[in-house]
């Protein structure tokens, strides 16, 4: 269902920088809370993320600096900001190029599919890597399972869940999700860990 703009200004925002992106051929994806909220799942959170390669990031912040955005490269290095200045203030968006410390090359921009975004088509980013970035995101220092449990139960069938387990298995705070969910009867881990094992 579409979100009325007036009611949720980050989309109008959100729809500014893609057509934009779009209109400068500069390739990207919409990544984040966004993303599952355009593939029909719950989102918990309440910022845009769209995925580029970092050689086009000064193309993306010389792009929409013409526009008015206000661009900025932050200490992190994964990433760079845009603030969309608007009479309501300044709506982030940040343009992501190394999530969870998986650079963003071609073949992640082609996982995803053309959604419309409150009538604005664009490419998303698929259920499985959205769901992959979800769970690599818990550390020690960081580890709210409830953040990931709506993305894993709004998005289960469009998830591929072995590819998860298998490109999460280095992580122990993933694999605990991922038992606390198949207890939760949203997965299988058993499937899942046979069917990675056989690819």
């Amino acid at each position: 269902m579409a979100v009325p703009e007036d009611r949720q200004p980050l989309i109008a925002t959100l729809k500014k920088a893609a057509f934009h992106l779009k209109e400068t051929g500069i390739p990207f994806c919409l990544a984040g809370s966004f993303a599952v909220y355009a593939r029909g799942g719950e989102s918990v959170d309440h910022d845009i993320d769209f995925l580029i390669k970092e050689e086009d990031a000064d193309r993306v912040m010389t792009a929409l600096s013409e526009v008015g955005f206000r661009c900025e490269v932050p200490p992190e290095g994964w990433l760079v900001k845009a603030w969309d200045q608007t009479d309501g203030g300044d709506l982030l968006i940040d343009f992501i190029f190394c999530p969870v410390q998986r650079p963003v090359t071609d073949a992640t921009l082609t996982d995803t599919n053309v959604i419309a975004v409150n009538a604005c088509h664009m490419p998303v980013l698929s259920a499985t890597e959205l769901m992959i970035h979800k769970v690599l995101t818990w550390s020690a220092h960081y580890c709210d399972f409830a953040r990931g449990l709506p993305v894993a139960r709004s998005l289960r069938e469009q998830i591929d869940w072995p590819r998860v387990f298998r490109e999460t298995a280095h992580s122990p705070y993933a694999h605990a999700f991922l038992f606390l969910i198949d207890r939760l009867g949203v997965m299988s881990l058993s499937e899942a860990s046979a069917l990675s094992a056989a690819v």
